[in-house]
């Protein structure tokens, strides 16, 4: 994914998570509504200790924008956080994240 040049959100979560559950929606739609211009993961944090170790994730829902460096000189696939935030997200907010880090929306 990283050498595709598209921007990821990446959704941290669990089941027993109230605001998970209500994330789960919004993030289906942004993954509907950026299809082809931006990755959309989902990690459950249960199934993936190595994901919570390596990126820090001390609640959920927990979402990080990942992306290219803008800098011109940096290695091709090499990824940095954008930007990070825990619980509920706008969706509004998590598009315009994912557009700042080079995702162009498709035409309707």
């Amino acid at each position: 994914m990283a050498d595709t040049g598209k921007p990821i959100l990446v959704d941290f979560f669990q089941y027993s998570c109230a605001p998970c559950q209500v994330m789960e929606g919004i993030v289906n739609e942004i993954a509907d509504d950026f299809d082809g211009a931006a990755h959309v993961v989902k990690i459950n944090v249960q199934h993936a200790p190595w994901a919570v170790q390596k990126f820090k994730i001390r609640s959920t829902p927990t979402f990080l924008v990942l992306a290219a460096p803008r800098d011109a000189a940096a290695k091709p696939g090499v990824l940095q956080q954008r930007w990070r935030g825990q619980g509920t997200q706008n969706k509004a907010v998590l598009a315009e994240l994912l557009i700042k880090a080079g995702a162009e929306l498709p035409a309707s």
